[in-house]
C-alpha cells in the first residue's frame, strides 16, 4: 500500500482544519448569560426586600435596567454589581420597583 498523501489531500485537510479552528474559536467566545440570583448569603430580611421590590435578573421593561439606575453600583464588566437599595448581587440588565433613572 502506498501511504503517501497527495497535494490535493493535504490542501483539503488543511482547509478543513482551518475552518474548524475558526468556528471553534468563534463558538468558545459566546458569552454565558450573567446570573445574579444567588441570595444564599442574605439574611431573610434582605431577601424579603428583594422579593418585595420585585427584583428580576432581566428587566421586563425596555429602557429600565439596573445599569441606567442611579442606585446601581457597577462591578467589573460582565460581572454582577451591587445596589444602594437591595443587598446581594445585581445584574446590570436587572430591574426592581426602586428604579430611578440616572440624571443626564
Amino acid at each position: 500500500m502506498d501511504s503517501k498523501l497527495s497535494r490535493r489531500d493535504v490542501l483539503q485537510k488543511s482547509a478543513a482544519l482551518g475552518l474548524f479552528a475558526v468556528v471553534g474559536t468563534a463558538c468558545s467566545k459566546e458569552q454565558k448569560a450573567l446570573s445574579c440570583t444567588d441570595t444564599m448569603s442574605l439574611s431573610s430580611a434582605d431577601a424579603l426586600v428583594r422579593t418585595t421590590l420585585s427584583y428580576a435578573d432581566k428587566s421586563p421593561e425596555a429602557g429600565k435596567s439596573c445599569s441606567v439606575c442611579q442606585q446601581f453600583i457597577p462591578a467589573a464588566p460582565a460581572a454582577c454589581g451591587t445596589c444602594k437599595v437591595l443587598k446581594g448581587p445585581i445584574n446590570p440588565a436587572g430591574y426592581c420597583k426602586s428604579f430611578a433613572p440616572k440624571a443626564t
